[in-house]
């Protein structure tokens, strides 16, 4: 493992931090009997939620593992590059996904009483401590586990394709993850804000209201264990997208070696650099924590540039692919590549969700016309919010294809993920902090402890908006990679637009993305509607509880959201996973085109909805602030319809769109063997 020392030891120093943060949020004082109770409850609610989640999913785990092992045998080809070795590789995926996001999850959901009673006691310095420290338990697992994983993995093995098998295992494991819990926050969401907002006027997170746990909970299995689980595959995906191309493209087994070893090193000082960012936070967030958070992820993004200047420069060699020959700084200027459009990518996010900046402060103003204009123009906003991502995008990928070829774009992809830790840390924060509202309304708190987690909230949802653009970018360019490993391990050169079997895969997966949304949609309008069944029924037949003399059945709105969240999975996910295996069955180029589609109208896709979902979000949040009216307006009224509308988009569709495109990219390459025809 010397080769892999830098990289092993960086994880195990990740694990570590890890360790420490666990100490630093358990340590503080949990508050009152009643915060402590809310407390457990959504503790509870989330480890059921992810118990039955995890058990269906483990079922399918086992199905394609035993496939994948039997595959040569199967085939009726005993040479095909498949099997048991490749099977254990996806399996050790699979755990490793789902083990980072229940560490994650647990520390999360028992950090927010202590958020809440940290705010009493430390104002917005001791909150934000607290907040951040839960958030970086799940960013820091991400990123420390995956790599550890994916170096024992390719320790054992040493093959890239064997290697690719634990990417696969933790993009099934991922797709659940990200949909699952949308669908459970977003049902639970939609029934709490419907009835208790609009119908009942009656303040969000108040006690009274039945869907508010189910709600927090899903904050958690959505926002905390889903995000974990989208960038966890990303960042493995876009290591072994270098490998392979490595691997398949230079002819040097040597070179070939050390540029597969590259993305190892850099992801090694990219935890160091996260560890140092999380610190920054720390350090400097006592009066403005939008600044601190932002400043630690440009902390750990400049020095992981600066670490990988250094490394390229040390381990990197020249490299020759076809008639074309890289220098040695090549993949360095790719993965500069990557970092800068990850920035960009991110700030635009922010510029159109948050309430800083006039497309969301225009979007609250036009919710004063009523919801349907509010509904309109969010979703302008989120198509308008598409076009300079998409460029920058566009530009990274010819500039990294400039200085490295097709490696050098898998390394802008990496470049990109390089600061995972620390983007999971800044993003899985906001659910810890919004919870913390929760429980301070829930509570009975002074007016002035919800005042410090809402602040703590706002800047949580501007981080969120950045954290769902910079997964977008990151799962384009992870799906660009694994798509080039694709056609490089299928021996297809060119995806030929005159063929009409490729124009045929074109629209075709052009399409997939769309209707993977309407199947997410449908099942999030399920969810909700049995929710708010649900909770009407409760308003009109427990005595008391409108007068708050009686308490609510929160439990039946949880498993409410579990079974509607579990069912609603299956069918988008198995469809993620049996369209690519069918085309690729019945030609490798139609498969190629396939996946051209499916990235180009997944990427935009994505885009537009999250961004359209956080600018509504963040419009009807802007009116609670005072704006227009503020609470109980008409035009917060519209707003919350709005909210509404683009909860699913930002919590359940987009980021979802992110994992299918990523799914079916790496399928496809770990059974391109199978597909190829001889």
């Amino acid at each position: 493992m010397g080769e892999l020392s830098l990289a092993f030891f960086s994880g195990l120093a990740g694990v570590l931090f890890v360790g420490y943060l666990v100490w630093d949020v358990l340590r503080r004082d949990a508050g009152s009997e009643t915060m402590v109770r809310i407390s457990r409850s959504v503790q509870e609610g989330a480890r059921a939620f992810l118990k039955r989640e995890y058990t269906s999913v483990s079922l399918l785990v086992i199905v394609v593992a035993i496939l994948i092992a039997l595959a040569p045998v199967l085939s009726g080809n005993p040479d095909l590059p498949l099997g048991w070795r490749t099977a254990i590789a996806f399996i050790a995926g699979a755990i490793v996904s789902a083990l980072a996001g229940y560490v994650g999850m647990s520390i999360a959901t028992r950090a927010n009483a202590r958020t809440t009673q940290a705010a009493v006691d430390g104002g917005v310095k001791g909150a934000l401590g607290v907040a951040v420290s839960a958030g970086s338990v799940m960013g820091m697992s991400v990123a420390s586990l995956a790599l550890l994983g994916l170096i024992v993995v390719y320790w054992i093995f040493r093959d890239p394709p064997v290697v690719s098998g634990y990417a696969m295992g933790a993009s099934l494991v991922a797709l659940f993850a990200r949909s699952g819990g949308g669908l459970f926050t977003k049902g639970a969401d939609m029934g709490a804000d419907l009835v208790g907002k609009v119908e009942a006027n009656i303040p969000e997170d108040d006690p009274r209201n039945p869907a508010v746990i189910a709600d927090n909970v899903g904050d958690n299995v959505g926002d905390v264990a889903g995000l974990g689980a989208d960038l966890l595959e990303s960042y493995v995906e876009s290591i072994i997208a270098s490998m392979a191309l490595a691997a398949a493209l230079v002819a040097s087994a040597a070179v070939s070696e050390k540029l597969m070893m590259l993305p190892f090193h850099i992801a090694g000082v990219g935890i160091l650099a996260s560890i140092l960012g999380i610190l920054f936070v720390r350090a400097v967030g006592r009066r403005n924590p939008q600044a601190a958070l932002m400043g630690g992820t440009y902390v750990a993004a400049g020095l992981t540039a600066v670490a990988s200047y250094v490394i390229i420069r040390t381990w990197g060699v020249p490299f020759t692919v076809g008639d074309e020959t890289y220098g040695v700084l090549g993949p360095f200027y790719a993965t500069v590549a990557g970092i800068a459009s990850g920035v960009i990518v991110g700030f635009v996010s922010e510029f159109f969700t948050s309430a800083r900046f006039s497309p969301v402060r225009r979007l609250a103003k036009s919710s004063q016309m009523g919801a349907a204009i509010t509904v309109t123009s969010g979703t302008a906003v989120g198509m308008q919010s598409t076009a300079v991502p998409i460029l920058v995008l566009g530009v990274a990928v010819v500039l990294a294809h400039h200085f490295a070829g097709m490696y050098g774009i898998a390394m802008a992809a990496f470049g990109m993920l390089a600061t995972t830790g620390m983007v999971v840390a800044v993003d899985s924060y906001g659910p810890v902090a919004d919870n913390a509202g929760g429980i301070a309304e829930m509570s009975r708190l002074d007016p002035s402890v919800r005042k410090i987690t809402d602040n703590l909230d706002a800047v949580g949802n501007t981080t969120a908006a950045i954290g769902k653009g910079f997964a977008i970018g990151s799962a384009a360019f992870a799906a660009i990679g694994l798509l080039s490993a694709y056609m490089v391990s299928a021996g297809i050169t060119v995806a030929d637009m005159s063929d009409p079997k490729v124009m045929a895969g074109l629209l075709v997966g052009g399409m997939l993305p769309f209707f993977f949304s309407s199947m997410l949609f449908e099942a999030v309008s399920s969810v909700a509607f049995k929710m708010i069944e649900e909770v009407r029924r409760q308003f009109k037949e427990i005595p008391g509880l409108m007068d708050g003399k009686a308490m609510p059945d929160s439990a039946t709105c949880v498993d409410i959201s579990t079974r509607g969240a579990i069912a609603g999975m299956l069918r988008p996910g198995i469809m993620a996973i049996v369209v690519p295996v069918a085309i690729g069955l019945y030609d490798e180029k139609t498969l190629a085109g396939l996946l051209v589609g499916a990235v180009v109208t997944g990427v935009v896709l994505g885009i537009q909805t999250a961004n359209s979902g956080g600018a509504m979000d963040n419009a009807k949040k802007y009116i609670e602030d005072g704006n227009y009216g503020g609470k109980g307006s008409d035009a917060h009224k519209a707003a919350v319809v709005g909210d509404t509308v683009g909860d699913p988009l930002k919590d359940t569709v987009g980021p979802s769109i992110n994992i299918l495109i990523k799914l079916m990219s790496v399928i496809s390459l770990v059974l391109a063997p199978l597909f190829v025809r001889g």
